[in-house]
């Protein structure tokens, strides 16, 4: 019981980790779009 306890917790925090790492990379391929939209006017 106790290792499932452990197993969950340890996915909890990898899969939380993985979203604020995907909305970073997010927030960057956003930014590097509008600075090519600047480049571009």
């Amino acid at each position: 019981m106790r290792m499932l306890t452990v197993m969950v917790s340890l996915i909890a925090v990898f899969g939380l980790s993985a979203c604020h790492t995907m909305q970073g990379l997010g927030k960057d391929v956003q930014s590097g779009g509008e600075a090519l939209e600047k480049q571009a006017k």
